[in-house]
């Protein structure tokens, strides 16, 4: 009885511990099961021909969820007056973006009167400061073609604006349009994808989906904790009862 009761309180422990770690390890696997999904999803949403831009009174029902990443075709009337530029080091979904620059965010005007924000593309250029102007504007009307994209959230130790230099660490479309008077503006912004301006600078690109999906080797690491602390605790254990 002695023997058991010294037993119990380690064994409870180890218990708990042991249901934790095989807890994270079903978690992990739901979380494979779910990124395998999503990147089915925003590869198929990517691939898809470009539909035409939802009208005004249906913005409210798109979702990022639902919607990120759709590819749309809208007749725009860009402005010419300034622009927001956000500091890049390279990108994440864009392949040909390898050298530190900016991308190039502008209101646009629709022909229902609306405004939304595009991301005209990435520009090569190191060092981004106030002075720079707006390049290759087009006077027209131009048709173009994008990815549907929601604000990004800042971080806790990004700065999302810096004054001085006119620059955005953060895609943050709504924020700009506050800061520049855009007025009101849609809930989402296009990533630019075609045309390409004369000169090829702003340069607008094709989007890639590109999530890790390393939650198998993690599922791994806890179940393979899980089996490690079952084998120390039997075999402490063995060695207790052993001495005792």
């Amino acid at each position: 009885m002695t023997d058991r009761r010294s037993l119990l309180l380690p064994g409870i422990v180890a218990a708990v511990a042991f249901a934790i770690l095989i807890a994270l390890g079903v978690w992990q696997i739901e979380r494979k099961a779910w990124k395998e999904g999503l990147i089915a999803t925003l590869g198929e949403r990517m691939a898809a021909p470009p539909s035409l831009l939802p009208q005004r009174g249906e913005w409210q029902n798109l979702t990022p969820p639902a919607d990120e990443f759709r590819r749309v075709r809208v007749r725009t009337q860009l402005d010419p007056k300034n622009e927001a530029r956000v500091y890049s080091g390279g990108a994440g979904l864009r392949d040909d973006v390898k050298a530190p620059g900016y991308f190039a965010f502008a209101p646009a005007r629709l022909a229902d009167g609306s405004t939304v924000v595009v991301n005209r593309g990435h520009v090569d250029n190191p060092n981004p400061d106030a002075a720079l102007k707006p390049i290759a504007v087009p006077e027209a009307p131009t048709e173009i073609i994008g990815a549907l994209r929601w604000p990004e959230q800042p971080g806790s130790f990004v700065t999302p604006y810096a004054e001085r230099s006119d620059l955005w660490f953060v895609r943050d479309h709504r924020a700009m349009a506050a800061r520049y008077g855009w007025g009101e503006v849609a809930p989402f912004y296009l990533e630019m994808e075609s045309p390409a301006p004369p000169g090829g600078v702003p340069r607008p690109g094709t989007l890639t989906v590109k999530l890790r999906n390393d939650h198998l080797g993690y599922a791994l690491t806890w179940f393979g904790l899980a089996a490690v602390l079952l084998g120390v605790f039997g075999f402490w254990a063995a060695r207790w009862r052993a001495g005792a």
